[in-house]
């Protein structure tokens, strides 16, 4: 008799999806790839600078246990550390995996892998294929799922959106409810467990880096059926992207890993042409405000601070919201072969060369730390057990969640080209545990009632028919419009707790009106607008627990910067200090004066900071609305202490 195969369903063609998939196929399990467009096309291959591993080529002493230190630092300790850890012990066999798949990494002249550094670290750990690594990686995984779909064990719907999880009696997720985006088909997948690889929500913010896919509609799905969603408050602001109306493209952290300067003109107003300046003239702000990793502070710190040059000191490039990213100093032909892709980007949107013309830069809403709420069990040896069923399971059962869909990895603020690894770690990592839940289960999907699944797919073709017949006098893309500059006027940089509250009003007011939607196509082939008007409810929703866990977390920790809350470090504070005060208390009462003047006082209130708020955000959907709680951040391994970059 045959024996039985696992059988999965995996959302998304992104790098975790593709990499879950692959470790799946690898076990003989069949897989059902459902992507929202062609796998190919999947926002990863936006990915531009690079993927961090600590392999040390280049003779600097880095170390996984560096890379580790580096990644909850620049977190700002808000991560599960085991989960850390093992991510970076891990990175090196991931890069040498993916050099073996094909990815055409840069090479140094003797042949090995090239590495460059990037932001929050003071070594060269990030491996690249010029600036175009995320479209590379991708590639080679997609190949490797090209093979299982040839082979029969992969079935691949491109073009299909995830609509919701099917959840059976139990409260056990037992497949997936699918939208055909051709033909407007809506039927079922089911899968001894579904994992959403879905990535993060940009779009809720309107203008930013992502893809016009990357509205967070799938992990807001799973959060509207119940799941916890983890640190929503927590987004990522890149330092370097160009202005547009349209969208802001990203210029990626590699541009100033291989020695791009940041600066505007000492003298506000400054009209001249920038090659026409000298640079007696120019401020090199971070350079002179962070001495230690110059250009290379993380993406908080640097977001920051050129919202502190352009704001408050009014510096801004000719009096706009702009400042220099100078790579003219480099030769051409250095940048064609380290930068060529970003050059590109920026030459064909501005018409500027930046081999010979700074570009023009200003931050942009870029990633999620937060996402739904994962589980995992760790070894007991600060790394993470991976037969374990738990890994990356959200709080439904037979539902996981990869890559920058879920909440892990990152705490308050991301390290550049961590985000590659998290995703490919995520879904290489969760395979085996995958494996052993599915053999755990007690019933398979198969045997499981079959009203569960027609109870399923008629909730939502009700639901679209719904859609289209909405004659209201609101244009759903104005309203998703007017829901990002909320977002981006209220909960960007620096946050204020009045704003805040009003972001909130706002979005009361975006969601009453969303019920006066018109559907402007009704259309079934081919139409996108009830889809889009679906996931603009889960962009309502999900704005809503951003803005909320933003406005309760009355804190400056990473990129959640409340100056209200600002502990005012005294600008020669030692981070070490802080360690040796820590140790001094566990024994006795720690003498006012050990420590220079104010800083006694100082590490008083970040103990008493983190006493309070060194803790996990978690929003659960219940009765119609959000529910705000906390857990605990394991920090196990590397005690907290106060973050500090010059």
């Amino acid at each position: 008799m045959e024996k039985r195969r696992k059988n999965f369903v995996v959302i998304g063609g992104g790098l975790a999806g593709l990499a879950c998939t692959m470790k799946l196929c690898e076990a003989k399990a069949q897989v059902t790839l459902v992507s929202y467009q062609a796998v190919k096309r999947s926002h990863s291959v936006c990915a531009q600078g690079g993927i961090n591993a600590a392999i040390n080529s280049k003779g600097e002493g880095d170390s996984p246990d560096i890379h580790f230190y580096d990644t909850v630092k620049g977190g700002d300790f808000l991560a599960n550390q085991p989960l850390v850890r093992d991510m970076c012990f891990q990175a090196p066999a991931i890069i040498h995996l993916m050099d073996r798949l094909g990815v055409a990494f840069n090479r140094s002249p003797e042949g090995h892998l090239e590495f460059r550094r990037f932001g929050g670290t003071l070594y060269s750990r990030t491996a690249f294929a010029g600036a175009t690594t995320g479209q590379q990686l991708l590639y080679a995984l997609d190949e490797q799922v090209r093979r299982y779909e040839h082979d029969g064990q992969v079935t691949k719907l491109e073009w299909h959106e995830y609509l919701e999880a099917v959840i059976d009696h139990d409260g056990v997720c037992r497949g997936a409810v699918l939208n055909d985006l051709r033909t407007g088909d809506i039927f079922t997948v089911g899968g001894d467990a579904v994992v959403l690889a879905t990535g993060g929500p940009a779009q809720v913010y309107g203008r930013s880096t992502g893809s016009t896919v990357c509205t967070g509609a799938a992990a807001t799905s799973a959060y509207l059926q119940g799941a916890k969603y983890g640190n929503a408050e927590f987004i990522q602001i890149h330092p370097t992207a160009i202005p547009g109306h349209d969208k802001l493209r990203l210029m990626s952290e590699s541009a100033r890993g291989e020695g791009g300067r940041i600066w505007v003109p000492k003298t506000p107003g400054d009209a001249r042409p920038p090659r026409e300046i000298p640079e007696a003239e120019r401020y090199f702000f971070l350079e002179e405000n962070y001495p230690l990793f110059g250009n290379l502070v993380p993406r908080d710190v640097a977001s920051r601070e050129i919202y502190d040059i352009v704001f408050n000191k009014k510096m801004g490039v000719a009096g706009e919201s702009m400042v220099y990213l100078d790579l003219t100093h480099q030769s051409r032909e250095f940048l064609d072969n380290r930068l060529g892709g970003i050059i590109d980007i920026y030459e064909k949107f501005t018409g500027d060369d930046p081999r010979e013309v700074p570009m023009k830069i200003f931050p942009a809403v870029h990633y999620s730390m937060g996402g739904l709420w994962t589980d995992y069990q760790d070894d007991g040896n600060g790394l993470i057990d991976h037969q374990s069923p738990r890994n990356q399971m959200t709080s439904i059962t037979g539902l996981f969640a990869a890559g920058e869909a879920d909440y892990q990895y990152h705490g308050g603020n991301r390290l550049g080209a961590n985000s590659l690894l998290s995703c490919i770690y995520t879904g290489l990592m969760m395979g085996p545990g995958l494996i052993q839940y599915a053999k755990n289960q007690n019933k398979v999907f198969e045997n499981v009632e079959s009203q569960v699944f027609e109870k399923a797919v008629n909730k939502w073709k009700d639901r679209f028919s719904k859609i289209k017949s909405m004659q209201g006098r609101e244009n759903p893309y104005d309203l998703h419009q007017e829901l990002g500059e909320t977002m981006m006027e209220h909960v960007l940089i620096v946050r204020e707790n009045a704003k805040l509250e009003k972001a909130l009003t706002l979005i009361d007011d975006i969601e009453t009106r969303f019920a006066d939607v018109r559907c402007l196509d009704t259309t079934h082939w081919a139409n996108p607008t009830p889809s889009f008007i679906n996931q603009l409810n889960a962009m309502i929703h999900l704005s809503r627990i951003i803005t909320l866990g933003a406005l309760q977390r009355n804190e400056f920790r990473g990129a959640h910067y409340k100056p209200d809350f600002d502990l005012k470090q005294p600008s020669d504070f030692d981070p070490h200090e802080y360690v040796d005060y820590m140790e001094q208390k566990n024994y006795d009462e720690v003498p006012e004066d050990t420590f220079p003047d104010g800083h006694m006082a100082y590490m008083k209130r970040f103990e008493s900071n983190n006493e309070e708020w060194l803790k996990t955000t978690i929003a659960h959907f219940d009765e119609g609305k959000p529910h705000i709680s906390y857990e605990p951040v394991d920090t196990s391994i590397v005690p907290p202490r106060p973050r500090k970059y010059d």
